[in-house]
């Protein structure tokens, strides 16, 4: 009886948790609504507020199923079932976030520790399991927003931090009991934050050098899954269209390119073995006579695995730099146990050959110019964006395939997360996808294109050579390692507050004390 009453007294608490993991979802794109992260991180700590470790589990795992429900609708494309376990495997992150929050709201400086603990859980979901889902980062939300250039100098993590502490000052303010001082600090440091970061300018200069290159949409045949199979006819599109621009130049309406891109599984037959792609692509290569970098799935370098490619082909020495993706993804480019789950779950037989991880960055130099090559879904990781750009790269590409999740809103999520790295690393960013979206974005994350989703599409963008480095790349994964400890040392103080105080608890008096006998009446 004790514990349906303890459930009816926590059912209000977890409705106002999973609301505010509702909003927090719509914070993101497609619905782009960044500033309910202010909404939605002061009502899931209002939530969490004074309650048991226990209850704080359930309450942050209501959170964190809920706002992966909204933020990644986009994975029942793959099967519901899908989508629902993703949910549930993230919100379990959010789900110890409440259990251990419980317990550091009831400390001293627990404004600063929150939200070094929400990096922490953030850093978390990217790391595990299967190399983690970066996907859900408060950070993402702001790549239209002057907060977000605050990614310039602190990075992804820190911008995630400064996100959730304005979400912590907001709650400071509304919390009952809080002093009228911490009030107004708390209210002016969020003020303060907000508008100094719209008066961050964010250099477009380069080195004096610049690049030509066209990024090339074929599109696809289909949509869904239907693309699948039909191979030949991307790659042929993407012929076509190439064959098309150099139409253009020697017209004189297009300026000639320096580097055509082609996207990610741009061809998914492997040009080095099947003589009828190779024959496409050259043809292609001639045509245009610059390099053309290719998205390839290649055979290898096992028997029954496969690698997602990047090849730069050169009209006079054919195939030559290759850079592999170094995170394929998890059930949909490659089964983790794959013989244990194969014999229960047919349907991943559809992803086909193990795809293999790539070792090294994919730092490019082709003719004068050192490229950072990005292929779709590693966008998300930070080490894969350090790497390149501690690497030489003056130009970001990222190579992608979204035709699986076209019209789902995934695309523009990934062209969101996209356009922060341009903030992060003060590079341009080229964008090649199969069928949207592709683009152009410019150090500052201003887009000078952006594709429609579904149609052929080819842009020759000249973009600025850089060579210098923000402070985010300089000092690299460093902010994400000091907060998280700071995190959790915010923690183990909690803890061991919590232990002080159960330790300064008396024990209830015994049946038949002298205690007792005094509270009954003579």
């Amino acid at each position: 009886m004790d514990r349906l009453k303890a459930l009816g007294r926590l059912l209000p608490r977890l409705a106002v948790a999973v609301a505010a993991g509702v909003l927090l979802g719509f914070a993101f794109e497609p619905h782009d609504l960044p500033w309910l992260t202010i909404v939605a991180v002061p009502l899931f700590l209002a939530a969490l507020h004074g309650i048991s470790m226990k209850a704080g589990f359930l309450v942050g795992a209501g959170f964190g199923i809920a706002y992966y429900a909204v933020l990644v609708p986009w994975l029942s494309i793959i099967g519901g079932d899908a989508a629902i376990a993703l949910a549930i495997l993230e919100g379990l992150f959010y789900a110890v976030f409440g259990l251990f929050a419980t317990q550091v709201l009831k400390v001293r400086l627990w404004p600063l520790w929150i939200p070094c603990l929400w990096v922490a859980t953030e850093f978390a979901t990217a790391s595990v399991p299967f190399g983690g889902f970066p996907w859900g980062r408060l950070a993402w939300a702001f790549s239209e927003q002057p907060l977000g250039r605050l990614a310039a100098y602190i990075g992804i993590p820190g911008l995630s931090f400064v996100v959730a502490f304005i979400g912590v000052l907001v709650y400071a303010v509304l919390r009952r009991g809080t002093a009228l001082r911490m009030r107004a600090v708390a209210l002016v440091a969020g003020l303060a934050i907000v508008f100094g970061s719209a008066l961050i300018h964010l250099s477009l200069a380069g080195n004096g050098k610049s690049v030509t290159a066209a990024m090339v949409q074929g599109n696809v045949p289909g949509k869904g899954l239907e693309f699948l199979g039909r191979a030949r006819t991307v790659t042929r599109n993407h012929l076509k269209a190439t064959l098309e621009l150099e139409q253009r130049v020697q017209a004189g309406t297009e300026k000639k390119p320096d580097l055509v891109i082609w996207p990610e599984n741009s061809t998914d037959i492997d040009p080095y073995k099947d003589d009828e792609t190779r024959a496409d692509i050259e043809e292609a290569v001639h045509a245009v006579n610059v390099p053309i970098l290719v998205g390839a799935v290649t055979e290898g370098p096992g028997e029954n695995e496969r690698q997602t490619t990047g090849i730069v082909w050169d009209p006079q020495t054919g195939p030559g730099q290759r850079y592999a993706k170094r995170h394929p993804v998890p059930f949909g480019e490659y089964i983790p146990f794959r013989d244990q789950l194969l014999p229960y779950i047919h349907r991943l037989e559809m992803i086909g050959a193990q795809t293999v991880p790539g070792v090294g960055p994919g730092v490019m130099p082709i003719r004068g110019v050192t490229y950072g090559d990005v292929i779709c879904f590693e966008l998300a990781y930070d080490n894969v964006i350090q790497d390149v750009v501690k690497g030489g790269a003056q130009v970001l590409i990222v190579q992608t395939n979204n035709a699986t999740y076209g019209g789902t809103g995934q695309p523009e999520q990934q062209f969101a997360i996209t356009r922060m790295r341009a903030i992060e690393t003060g590079r341009t960013v080229l964008i090649a996808s199969t069928s949207g979206i592709s683009g152009v974005i410019r150090p500052d994350g201003t887009v000078e294109h952006k594709s429609a989703q579904f149609v052929p599409d080819v842009y020759v963008a000249s973009v600025p050579l850089k060579d210098g480095h923000t402070l985010a790349t300089t000092i690299g994964p460093w902010p994400q390692r000091v907060l998280t400890l700071i995190g959790l040392l915010g923690l183990v103080l909690a803890l061991i507050e919590r232990r002080r105080r159960g330790d300064r608890t008396p024990p209830p008096p015994a049946a038949g004390s002298a205690q007792v006998r005094e509270k009954v009446p003579a």
